[in-house]
């Protein structure tokens, strides 16, 4: 049975503990406000200009000349995924989902044959993936949007998956993240980005609704070739203000379980301490008792 010294240290401790968690669920929710409000505002950009290209490949007739990124290579023999996770912990299974998402695929892909690559975005996702997988890591990025999450940070993603791309290490690119969708809820999502998957947006537009005919000044290809590399970088900037913002709920909502438990736990040990005290009072008064009984 630990003694009255050794109850004592731990509910200090375990104060301390509380105080840290405190501090650390208020600065989350304070970073959550914004960092949800700039994955909302990105959405709809993100929508518009899945619209705008689903509009171009629909007047373009894929030839030998179509750019690669949005005709693909002709095989699927190697997939890059891009695994975005975040650089710390201590936000409960926001990093473990991705993880699993990405393992599962992993285990999937290599099944039917094919070889599986890993881009890493992400302390985290790195060094749970390097544990099975640690060969097929061909990049990783830490620190993205230390300070502040900026579009060149994803742009600088973007353009080592596109440099990848364009001397043949891969086929097919994915990305898996979590969406944000509320302080406690993240839905673990895979898109494909390369090559970019327009035809059966395309298909639905044109059975649903009539679609405007578009004059394009220069044509079509031209355009597409300036779109396709930009398009990327907004869904890997996208999906990193996703990321983002479902860290920081996640954080939160780790982080209030954390300081509700500590109060529990305060609460228990000040139970036994009380009780502790209680037993060694009422032992002490019996010795003293049959002491002076003794006499």
């Amino acid at each position: 049975m630990p003694s009255l010294k050794d109850l004592k240290n731990r509910i200090t401790s375990v104060k301390s503990t509380r105080k840290i968690t405190s501090a650390m669920k208020m600065v989350a929710a304070s970073k959550l406000r914004r960092a949800q409000e700039n994955a909302e505002a990105a959405r709809p950009y993100a929508e518009r200009m899945g619209q705008m290209l689903c509009s171009l490949a629909a007047n373009l007739s894929i030839s030998s000349d179509t750019s690669p990124l949005i005709a693909g290579t002709g095989k699927e023999d190697t997939v890059l995924l891009v695994i975005v996770t975040s650089d710390r912990g201590l936000c409960g299974g926001f990093n473990g989902y991705i993880v699993r998402e990405a393992r599962r695929t992993a285990l999937r892909l290599m099944a039917e044959g094919k070889q599986v690559k890993f881009l890493c975005v992400g302390r985290k996702g790195r060094d749970l993936l390097r544990r099975e997988f640690a060969s097929q890591i061909a990049a990783s990025f830490e620190d993205v949007g230390r300070k502040r999450l900026g579009f060149a940070d994803a742009d600088k993603i973007a353009t080592r998956i596109t440099d990848m791309f364009a001397a043949g290490e891969f086929d097919l690119c994915h990305i898996i993240y979590n969406r944000f969708k509320s302080a406690i809820a993240q839905i673990v999502t895979t898109s494909q980005l390369i090559p970019v998957a327009l035809e059966k947006k395309a298909a639905d537009t044109a059975e649903t609704e009539v679609r405007p005919v578009y004059e394009f000044e220069p044509d079509e290809e031209a355009i597409l070739a300036d779109l396709l590399p930009r398009n990327i970088a907004i869904q890997v900037y996208g999906a990193l203000l996703e990321s983002a913002a479902g860290e920081q709920g996640a954080r939160m909502t780790a982080m209030d379980n954390a300081t509700r438990n500590a109060g529990d736990m305060i609460n228990k040990l000040t139970l036994n301490y009380n009780r502790s005290r209680q037993a060694y009072i009422t032992k002490e008064l019996i010795e003293i008792i049959s002491g002076a009984e003794a006499v």
